[in-house]
């Protein structure tokens, strides 16, 4: 079951401004995988000050109620969205035991920032930075530095996060959660999704197929699918669904940081996706597709949207064509096959 309805994410929308911290600016950007900015890219990235995904600012995708969040450039020069349709579910949270803390972002499912404590975005044609702190635990500082991948620019961006603690003390449990759902074009709310990279990843804590969940790690959450949890699974759907991702990084001492990388991007076919994330050494990831009559997830037509981590404690995907890469993109470790909502 779904944590919340599309229908009551209108209502979350409007209530959002009233949750914002005091002082807080809302603003965000979009950026592109290009010097040239949204005439010469194929992707587009969308990011909100709190560093969630999901914006108005310079929103360039056709197939949204004017936000973009992952967008990418389909043969007929449009930008396509697949985060912001229908719902702007994109979000991520920290959380600490000590004291326990904790501070997440989702424009739709949580309202907007929540504990959080940020100035504005600094963003370029191709870069963007958010730096937050939880506003009750102000020595928790949060950064995400977002980018078109070196190893695969044409196809990912790569967004570096920063855990820092300058609390004075030791943080222990140390959690973050990245939760989006897919609303992938040409069939947005029917699309099929695969996860794969979770029985390699030793800090992944928590994993299905629910994008409608509270960003908040102290939270909860459900699947929508219960095969789809802690598992490997391939293209299961066509349904209206997304992922999951919670992990404990354990303690962090004082003075100390924890960093890792998040990649978003599109392909127009899934070997070129796989060949993007393995250049780019992504360990854990989701994929999302569209459904018959408008798109194959076979091949991964028309396109591949990208959801990936690197450095969290998993292995990176082979090289393509070998028989690891073969296994996996074909059964998954308990992979699911195919199947209707």
């Amino acid at each position: 079951m779904k944590l919340k309805s599309r229908a009551t994410f209108a209502a979350s929308l409007i209530a959002a401004a009233c949750m914002f911290a005091a002082g807080s600016a809302y603003a965000g950007a979009t950026i592109f995988n290009t010097a040239g900015g949204a005439g010469t890219s194929t992707i587009a990235l969308g990011m909100n000050d709190d560093g969630s995904l999901n914006t108005t600012v310079g929103s360039v995708a056709v197939n949204t109620p004017g936000f973009t969040g992952l967008a990418y450039k389909f043969p007929d020069g449009s930008y396509r969205d697949a985060t912001a349709p229908g719902c702007q579910c994109e979000g991520w949270g920290v959380s600490t035991s000590t004291g326990a803390h904790s501070g997440f972002a989702n424009v739709s499912t949580d309202g907007g920032p929540n504990n959080l404590t940020f100035a504005g975005i600094v963003a370029g044609v191709t870069t963007a930075v958010s730096s937050v702190t939880l506003t009750s635990l102000p020595g928790l500082a949060v950064t995400h530095s977002a980018a078109p991948s070196a190893a695969a620019p044409g196809a990912l961006f790569e967004v570096k996060v920063k855990i820092t603690n300058s609390t004075g003390g030791a943080l222990s449990d140390v959690k973050y959660v990245r939760v989006m759902d897919w609303d992938v074009p040409l069939t947005e709310f029917a699309e099929f999704v695969t996860i794969g990279g979770t029985a390699t990843t030793t800090l992944l804590e928590r994993s299905h197929d629910n994008g409608f969940n509270t960003a908040n790690p102290l939270g909860g959450d459900s699947s929508i699918i219960a095969a789809t949890e802690d598992v490997d699974f391939v293209d299961s759907g066509p349904t209206d669904h997304g992922a999951y991702f919670r992990f404990n990084f354990g303690t962090i001492a004082a003075g100390e940081s924890f960093e890792f990388s998040i990649f978003y991007g599109a392909t127009g076919t899934e070997s070129a996706a796989f060949a993007a994330m393995t250049a780019a050494g992504i360990e854990l990831y989701s994929l999302g597709q569209s459904s018959p009559p408008s798109g194959d997830p076979t091949l991964g037509t028309p396109a591949t949207f990208i959801f990936g981590f690197k450095g969290v404690g998993g292995v990176a995907l082979p090289t393509p064509g070998s028989l690891a890469l073969v296994g996996l993109a074909l059964l998954g470790a308990g992979a699911l096959r195919r199947r209707q909502a």
